[in-house]
């Protein structure tokens, strides 16, 4: 699925652009980075990134945006806006972390974070990814002022991408309807501007409700829900035969019926992810795994109860806009890392995989043998060359389906570095996060300035966005009626304390 828009010029923005945006954001940086770090220090998880949220909407309020609350009636979500005429050019801004995962912060070795109660961690960087989005809109916003530019900055605050995709509700609530580029980043351990193209996913509660009943003395008159869980499970394995080998299906029991063995469980729970490379693969192979699930409701002779949490669509990438952002990239040069950055780095390399390590040199072009350990250089731009089919998921595809978006991976951990990991977590404070951080917001900042300093870079974005569109159509991975868990009206907290309706 791709158009063919004008190639850019190699250098999209004039320089005296350039060293504006640089200057702004040198200046911005020790704000945007202690931010990040606060964040850091504050984990929430999806839905309840209230304090994170509140950090952004005062930043932004700082800055002279006005903010709306609540986009799409989601408590966590919100957009601040700034400008009156021209083009609006959108960033957007992640905060949520995940479960389980805290690190002490600079260690190497396992170690949780003693003053982290929580027990969880920025584990995918979010804390970088929506304190240098922020940035990117302030100084983009205030330049667009002081240079007179004609152009509308807005910052989305989304909330819960990490397995709920809050940016999806958002976008089923029209709040995207009216932007007209997007521009986003997302820390990684490499440097690039070329989007890998991702997978669509949903994922889904089986809640499975039996009769109790004394094991050993009365067991035919139990119904075990936990049993119906492993026949899910069973059947979905053997699925797995039957399905695109891109295609991945996860899960995590979230309640295994209490603690007594000598009782039949009268309740039981399983929470599955559900991917593939398009939406419209994702919705069939969802279905198939629905189906096993109400096998082992008859199997069982339980009662199931399906609550769909959320879902997301796979990234459309715009490659005029990856071709300005490239251009940009290369003005800039690489994230600025230095001596003691590698160091560090290498620190970590220690614990990493080594397959790891080596597949990631050889993503970017380095030798096997290359001592560095943290990306200290721009990855390889091959506009001709099959994008890489990735098998991790982002709600970012949503946007993308709805406006032309662009979205720049910065180096901000080690080489090999596993996201969603505790050394991930660790390195989130490090001089280098914050390097990769700050060059990201130049980043985003200066695309977004060569889109609304060139009109037919913006026409070509959008000519190309509605060619693929005419052919295939967005096609929304949440069913009609799904709501985003904070808006259920059943009492439940972030869609994890029971079903949402009955199916």
């Amino acid at each position: 699925m791709t158009a063919d828009p004008a190639t850019p010029p190699r250098q999209p923005l004039e320089a005296e652009h350039l060293d504006a945006i640089v200057e702004r954001a040198d200046a911005a940086a020790s704000e945007f980075t202690a931010m990040a770090d606060s964040i850091w220090d504050d984990p929430e998880m999806r839905w309840e990134e209230f304090r994170a949220q509140d950090k952004h909407q005062a930043a932004a309020r700082a800055h002279g945006f006005t903010i709306t609350e609540a986009v799409g009636g989601i408590p966590t979500a919100f957009s601040a806006h700034r400008g009156t005429s021209g083009p609006i050019i959108a960033f957007l801004g992640e905060y949520d972390a995940l479960a389980d995962i805290s690190q002490e912060a600079g260690n190497p070795a396992r170690t949780p974070d003693p003053a982290n109660t929580s027990g969880d961690g920025h584990g995918c960087h979010h804390h970088l990814l929506g304190s240098g989005a922020l940035m990117a809109a302030v100084i983009t916003a205030e330049y667009f002022e002081a240079a007179g530019i004609e152009a509308q900055v807005r910052y989305y605050g989304c909330p819960a991408e990490e397995a709920a995709a809050g940016k999806t509700f958002m976008v089923q609530s029209g709040a995207f309807d009216d932007v007209d580029a997007a521009v986003t980043w997302h820390p990684f351990p490499t440097t690039n501007a070329r989007q890998h193209l991702t997978l669509s996913y949903s994922q889904v509660y089986f809640h499975y409700t039996g009769l109790a009943a004394h094991a050993g003395a009365m067991p035919h008159l139990g119904r075990s829900a936990l049993d119906a869980v492993e026949l899910l499970n069973v059947g979905t394995n053997f699925l797995r035969e039957h399905m695109p080998d891109s295609a991945r299906v996860h899960y995590a029991i979230t309640d295994a019926g209490g603690r007594s063995a000598n009782v039949v469980q009268a309740h039981a729970s399983v929470y599955y992810v559900v991917r593939a490379e398009d939406t419209q693969q994702m919705q069939d192979l969802y279905e198939r795994v629905v189906k096993i699930a109400r096998g082992a409701e008859l199997m069982t002779e339980t009662e199931l109860e399906i609550e769909f949490d959320g879902a997301c669509a796979e990234v459309l990438p715009n490659e005029a806009l990856e071709h300005a952002l490239d251009g940009v990239l290369n003005q800039l040069g690489p994230v600025p890392f230095d001596a003691d950055d590698q160091a560090a780095a290498a620190g970590f390399a220690v614990s990493l995989d080594d397959r790891a390590i080596a597949e990631a040199k050889r993503n970017v072009g380095w030798a096997a043998d290359d001592k560095r350990a943290i990306h200290d250089d721009i990855a390889p731009f091959h506009p001709d060359m099959p994008r890489n089919q990735g098998t991790g998921s982002t709600d970012v595809g949503d946007v993308s389906w709805v406006v032309p978006t662009v979205q720049i991976s910065s180096s901000t951990a080690a080489l090999g570095t596993p996201f969603h990991a505790w050394q991930t977590v660790a390195q989130g404070k490090l001089p280098s996060a914050h390097k990769g951080m700050i060059h990201a917001a130049k980043s985003m900042a200066a695309t977004a300035t060569a889109i609304a300093t060139n009109p037919q870079l913006l026409a070509d974005a959008q000519r190309e966005h509605g060619q693929i569109m005419a052919k295939t159509p967005y096609l929304p991975p949440i069913p009609d009626g799904v709501v985003a868990p904070p808006l259920r009206k059943d009492g439940r907290s972030a869609g994890q304390q029971g079903p949402a309706r009955r199916s």
